[in-house]
């Protein structure tokens, strides 16, 4: 985690904190997501792969919610309604696949695609800005992820 400073991130563009309250939301999806999914996976390697996922996106969201702050704005403290929806809507598909495990990881990795270029985008449109840094090492962490996520999928379909 990067040490955050008042000198190096206060006065963040508007529009940079609108950026940073975006992946706020995503990462507290995020690990909600791997948390839920981690109760209804039977493989237990893979249970700790998810709690450790959640985990780490908890200190993303809690890392993001201090450049918020420290730019005088109030950081969310939960993420979006949409993201509930696509929680609920793994629960049900879970509860109907013959696989319970494969249909996780691939909701999992649905959701990985949507933070990966989430990431992506803002960081073309903060480059440059003091939090570049900040957001490009949380970027690896996520990309990396993602790429595991994937690679767990298709190990599982063989």
């Amino acid at each position: 985690m990067s040490i955050l400073t008042s000198e190096n991130v206060a006065n963040l563009a508007d529009e940079t904190v609108s950026k940073l309250v975006d992946l706020t939301r995503a990462n507290l999806d995020s690990s909600k997501g791997f948390s839920d999914a981690a109760k209804t996976l039977d493989n237990q390697r893979l249970k700790k792969v998810f709690e450790e996922q959640s985990r780490i996106r908890s200190a993303n969201a809690a890392e993001l919610q201090s450049l918020v702050s420290i730019n005088d704005n109030d950081p969310p403290e939960e993420g979006s309604w949409l993201a509930a929806m696509h929680r609920s809507w793994l629960a049900v598909r879970t509860a109907l696949s013959s696989n319970d495990d494969q249909a996780v990881l691939e909701e999992a990795e649905r959701g990985e695609d949507y933070i990966k270029k989430m990431y992506e985008d803002v960081l073309k449109e903060t480059a440059g800005s003091a939090v570049n840094d900040i957001l490009q090492a949380q970027y690896a962490g996520v990309k990396k992820t993602h790429d595991a996520v994937r690679d767990l999928r298709d190990a599982m379909k063989s």
